[in-house]
């Protein structure tokens, strides 16, 4: 029972999160609206049995959209993408275009000639998941995971060329920071 109301909690939380991305005027509250409906679409994967591939999704989705608020911040020509402006575009087209996907779907779900379950779910649903997909391969894209994850921060690393201590001095202490002024030399 509690696991039905979580489910019906998650998934109305999840599609008004999604109504609100665009039903928000800034870039950045739109993000955070993704943020929450991915968050709870995580959430249900969970409550449906499978853990791995829940928390993947709650971990793959708040650092993408961590990322993109920081890139935001950064990048946009607004304040943050804090400034009004509109997220609809072709908005009758779009409509459309949704209703018809939506009562297609709708039709397909009630339609279609849905199998029995045969047999039982399996003890262990996270590792029979893994072998389905990756099959003898996990090894290899595990090791591929660590090398795409290390060339990562090494990348990182190499593309920072100043630290802390490069700026206010080995003690800290310097009163101002010797950044570079652009046209070359030091401040």
């Amino acid at each position: 029972m509690l696991d039905h109301a979580l489910f019906w909690m998650l998934a109305v939380l999840a599609a008004a999160a999604g109504v609100m991305v665009f039903r928000f005027d800034s870039m950045a509250r739109a993000t955070y609206a993704l943020l929450t409906s991915l968050l709870c679409a995580g959430g249900v994967v969970m409550l449906l049995g499978l853990d791995y591939l829940g928390v993947v999704i709650l971990l793959m989705m708040t650092v993408e959209m961590a990322l993109m608020a920081v890139f935001m911040v950064m990048y946009m020509m607004n304040p943050a993408g804090l400034m009004p402006m509109s997220m609809l575009h072709n908005t009758k087209g779009a409509a459309v275009l949704c209703g018809t996907v939506f009562a297609a779907l709708a039709a397909g779900i009630l339609l279609a000639p849905w199998p029995a379950r045969r047999g039982r779910p399996p003890a262990d649903p996270t590792h029979d998941l893994g072998m389905s997909l990756m099959g003898p391969h996990m090894l290899t894209m595990m090791t591929l995971g660590m090398a795409l994850f290390a060339t990562i921060v090494g990348t990182v690393v190499l593309a920072t060329r100043r630290g802390r201590y490069d700026r206010f001095g080995d003690d800290l202490r310097a009163r101002r920071p010797d950044d570079p002024v652009p046209g070359g030399g030091r401040r």
